[in-house]
């Protein structure tokens, strides 16, 4: 499929081939007829993020005791993928809320499970997880939202910002501050409809058009303590390995996506283009840009499988993973320079996609760690001084729920594929 060949079956079987069918045919059918009023608006797509949560691929991850399809991290890839080839924001759509499942898989505990998993599952709860700050960035210990112990509640203040799905979540998963140092923060579960919970007027951005990524804010917001998300003090474990495991992994998936759309719509710009009568990719600079963009998109697609292969094996993966974001975010912005310029003055207008691809591909840049961030790290692993493994922490965790059989089965036979039943929509409760 699209060159992919042996590279795709190496890492994956045949029901994830028919699980990248199933995504291809709804993104095709339900998302990419609504691009052109998400690039107008420029605001939160709400109907088609409400549709593609329906489908229950939030819980890819998500043991089926749960609700979920027990898939695993592979297929969570290839579902984010698929939409990302149509439209990144509703890829990034869809891993922010992968996210937000990660915190209450590892370390919700049972009530909390039981109470949100299902909805998350079914498509009715879309999590997300706040842990950005405008003055300490991606300095996690340099937070300053509070919560403050009242009682059987904990009150809240302070505010998130580029939080993913800011404006269609329903449970935000936020980490803020209990006391001094690493030791000092804590995680929370808290409901949209929290009095005291409000949302920051979201602000038009260069790429993503459809997805939300804004600004929380807490104002005296009180949470039961029910609402913890672990003890006081694992805050920073819960922002970290949402971040690592999760995503690095989705934004990976998410670049992936733009990656091999970049690759089909330049190769059909090259067939449908001539110059002196010969397609344009006879002209030899064409063909070697061509040449370049299939390389490392067949690069990029191989540090991607392989990272989230060995993550549902449940082995340490954590460089694989920094690996594989670095390589799939700068070769995809690689890709998007050699498509303009082929497209050249035709790629500056949009009634041509790749002016889109380019701008969203910018949007994965930063999240779960710039270039520079990943780059540093892998740098701890070549020199020896990586201070361990959150993969590695949390294989015991993977081990005890582990994903469904890989069975060469069709759709039909297993949840994979399935559409759950339509429900009303219900914020906060399962």
């Amino acid at each position: 499929m699209d060159g992919m060949g042996t590279m795709d079956s190496y890492f994956t079987s045949r029901r994830h081939r028919q699980l990248r069918e199933h995504v291809r045919g709804f993104a095709e059918l339900e998302v990419r007829p609504r691009i052109p009023a998400m690039e107008e608006s420029r605001t939160t797509a709400h109907g088609i993020s409400r549709l593609i949560a329906q489908q229950g691929w939030l819980g890819a991850t998500i043991p089926e005791s749960y609700g979920g399809m027990g898939a695993g991290h592979l297929a969570k890839t290839i579902i984010i993928e698929e939409l990302s080839r149509v439209s990144g924001a509703m890829g990034a759509m869809l891993q922010a809320s992968q996210l937000g499942v990660a915190k209450i898989v590892h370390f919700g505990n049972d009530e909390q499970k039981k109470t949100w998993l299902p909805a998350v599952a079914a498509g009715r709860c879309l999590p997300t997880i706040a842990v950005t700050e405008h003055e300490s960035g991606g300095h996690v210990l340099g937070m300053a939202a509070s919560a403050l112990r009242d009682g059987d509640d904990y009150v809240l203040n302070g505010r998130k910002v580029y939080v993913g799905n800011s404006h269609v979540g329903d449970l935000h998963g936020v980490i803020v501050r209990t006391g001094p140092g690493s030791k000092g923060l804590t995680a929370f579960l808290v409901e949209s409809d929290r009095p005291g919970f409000s949302l920051g007027e979201q602000q038009p951005a260069m790429g993503l058009h459809g997805f939300s990524f804004g600004e929380l804010i807490f104002d005296n917001c009180r949470v039961p303590a029910a609402n913890r998300l672990g003890a006081e003090g694992d805050g920073l474990s819960v922002a970290y390995s949402s971040s690592v495991l999760y995503g690095r992994a989705n934004l990976t998936a998410v670049s992936l996506g733009i990656h091999q759309a970049l690759v089909e719509e330049t190769t059909r710009f090259c067939a449908e283009r001539e110059r002196y009568g010969k397609p344009l990719h006879a002209l030899a600079n064409v063909k070697i840009k061509l040449g370049q963009m299939q390389s490392r998109l067949m690069t990029a697609r191989l540090a991607a499988y392989h990272a989230v292969h060995l993550l549902d094996q449940g082995v340490d993966c954590d460089a694989e993973l920094m690996n594989a974001k670095v390589v799939n975010v700068e070769s995809a912005l690689d890709s998007a320079r050699n498509a303009m310029e082929i497209h050249a003055a035709a790629g500056l207008f949009t009634n041509r996609p790749i002016e889109r691809f380019l701008r969203d591909a910018h949007h994965i840049f930063a999240p779960a760690g710039t270039s520079d961030v990943q780059l540093l790290r892998l740098a701890e692993v070549a020199l020896g001084t990586a201070k361990g493994s959150w993969s590695e922490r949390l294989s015991e965790l993977v081990r005890k729920e582990p994903p469904s059989p890989v069975q060469d089965v069709s759709l039909a036979e297993g949840r994979w594929g399935q559409v759950p039943p339509q429900r009303t929509h219900c914020v906060g409760k399962a």
